[in-house]
């Protein structure tokens, strides 16, 4: 069974992004759980959800209390909350920010996990520039593919579009192949206006 945790703030579809991740699984042939924690989802408050694969039943129903892998959303809770609490030493951290795990300042923490499985992403910026808006999560989810292969890409955008159908679930599903090809490839991201301005 594959574990995941997911951080943000409410009103960042943390909630979503386990809801989508779990169709993308079916979608792959897999079986799957998505649920958020229990309490405040105020718009701003810290908001966690989980959402468990597996190639059999999943009959748990407890919090994920020792994730295979970690998204967190958003950076600044990473000096606020415990975040990698119970995360496996072989544990994936995924991190949407332009700044790396050093620049963060969890180097030192991040140091017991293999460093291939460690992240960080720009998923923000991804999702302002191609969908408008800035909600990261489903750039997220097309990283978190990339680093697991967990779920495959194409069943990842499939998901997208069917929760979001028209143009909205069309943006979204760019926005995480998008990310997909950052993480899969290595590659920074550059954005339209920094591609532009390198040809000026």
């Amino acid at each position: 069974m594959f574990q995941i945790r997911i951080h943000g703030r409410g009103g960042q579809g943390v909630v979503t992004a386990a809801e989508i991740l779990a169709v993308a699984a079916f979608l792959d042939g897999k079986f799957a759980q998505a649920f958020p924690s229990f309490g405040s989802e105020r718009m701003g408050a810290p908001v966690m959800s989980f959402c468990r694969i597996d190639e059999k039943i999943i009959r748990l129903r407890e919090p994920v209390m020792e994730p295979d892998a970690l998204i967190i959303q958003d950076p600044t809770l990473l000096h606020q909350v415990d975040l990698f609490a119970g995360v496996r030493r072989s544990g994936y951290i995924l991190v949407n920010s332009s700044l790396t795990i050093e620049e963060l300042g969890i180097g030192e923490l991040m140091a017991r996990f293999p460093h291939r499985h460690l992240r960080t992403v720009p998923a923000s910026e991804i999702a302002i520039e191609i969908t408008g808006r800035s909600l990261p999560n489903a750039a997220l989810i097309g990283g978190l593919a990339a680093s697991t292969q967990i779920v495959s890409s194409g069943a990842v955008g499939r998901a997208i579009r069917m929760k979001f159908p028209g143009k909205t679930g069309e943006v979204n599903a760019a926005a995480a192949e998008a990310t997909f090809q950052v993480v899969a490839f290595g590659n920074p991201w550059r954005s339209k206006e920094s591609s532009h301005a390198g040809t000026n």
